[in-house]
């Protein structure tokens, strides 16, 4: 069977590496896959790739969220050029997975898929299939995606809007974009998502859930000299990794831990921006973002602990990732996070800082 998976990233980032290892194992059992990419591609050698649109295609996108709060609803252009070789390709299954990115535009891609009569499938990774506005909602306690969005408490977190709160007629938009398209099944890797898809304007859909895998041929232990290289012998390693760092993912909650632990412990953030990295206090190494596997890899088998104080989350792949290389997790019970942790991993009620700390110093003190 010939497959189409659409991806905001190809091999980069979580649902980057999901998408590209599904392709990887479809292709294994003897299928022809192409994963068509919005934004950025890493570690894609051995899996066929297109790109929708290009830079400056995705640069108006951006613009035209900011601005009017329309994140997928640019790159028509772009779209069209795309659907038109999809056309050509002919896949007997489309495979959606993040469709939001500012790359591709829903009124143009859902009109192809509502009369293409393929079999479509989409991997939900996030909520904001069935919000006017936001990714998640959790943070905000806001629950007006069950019935209708407007006035968004949340129209300056992604996909930020500077200006306008176009969630009303967002979430109008793609509820009609989105409901009753033929031989759809919606995919969630948490039974916590699947819920969420069930109260809202999707719940029609059959749903799956299939927890995401990671390839253990990468996440693994494995030796490395990241300690020596930063200076790091003898000391508790606290780690936490993250594509995007900010008060959602727990930020605040490394600086407060930073001040709390003592000197023969060292937290170590992978993922922030430039910017960040500047801004750290003493007792936290900064990593910017890395592209390769492996070397998160090694990162996660030297450290005593991950520490991962999310506050909105579905099903956290640096659970897993961390898990496998063999360092015990620390996590906040969110989302589906509870879903992701094995018996020598703790969770902590969200937000309870106190306890997190507690739980860090226990698996630092139990690891030998």
């Amino acid at each position: 069977m010939k497959y189409l998976f659409i991806n905001s990233v190809a091999g980069f980032g979580s649902t980057g590496r999901i998408a590209a290892d599904k392709c990887r194992e479809l292709m294994a059992q003897g299928h022809q896959c192409v994963l068509a990419y919005g934004r950025k591609e890493a570690n894609c050698a051995d899996v066929p790739t297109v790109r929708i649109g290009g830079n400056r295609d995705i640069l108006a996108h951006v613009v035209r969220g900011r601005v009017l709060d329309g994140m997928g609803f640019g790159s028509r252009q772009a779209t069209r050029r795309f659907l038109r070789w999809v056309s050509a390709y002919d896949p007997d299954v489309i495979w959606l997975h993040n469709i939001h990115g500012y790359y591709i535009h829903m009124g143009e891609l859902f009109a192809y898929l509502r009369r293409c009569g393929k079999q479509i499938l989409w991997t939900l990774h996030d909520c904001w299939s069935f919000t006017g506005h936001c990714a998640y909602f959790d943070y905000a306690g806001c629950d007006k995606w069950k019935t209708q969005c407007g006035s968004c408490p949340q129209k300056r977190e992604y996909p930020k809007s500077l200006l306008l709160d176009r969630s009303a007629g967002n979430y109008r938009k793609k509820k009609t974009l989105f409901t009753g398209i033929p031989n759809l099944t919606l995919i969630t890797p948490s039974h916590w998502l699947a819920g969420l898809v069930k109260e809202s304007y999707l719940g029609d859909y059959p749903v799956e859930v299939a927890y995401n895998t990671i390839d253990p041929k990468i996440f693994r232990p494995v030796a490395g000299d990241f300690r020596q290289t930063h200076g790091l012998e003898g000391k508790r390693l606290v780690l936490g990794v993250a594509s995007v760092w900010d008060r959602r993912k727990g930020l605040e909650d490394f600086l407060r831990l930073a001040e709390e632990l003592d000197d023969s412990y060292r937290i170590v953030l992978v993922g922030l921006t430039r910017e960040q990295v500047k801004a750290l206090p003493p007792g936290i190494l900064g990593l910017t973002r890395t592209d390769s596997p492996e070397q998160l890899a090694r990162i996660y088998s030297c450290a005593d602990v991950l520490v991962n104080p999310t506050y909105e989350d579905n099903y956290p792949t640096v659970n897993l990732e961390a898990r496998a290389c063999g360092t015990p997790v620390v996590c906040y019970d969110t989302g589906g996070s509870r879903e992701t942790l094995g018996s020598s991993d703790l969770l902590i009620p969200k937000g309870d800082r106190a306890a997190l700390l507690r739980a860090i110093k226990q698996v630092c003190e139990e690891t030998p």
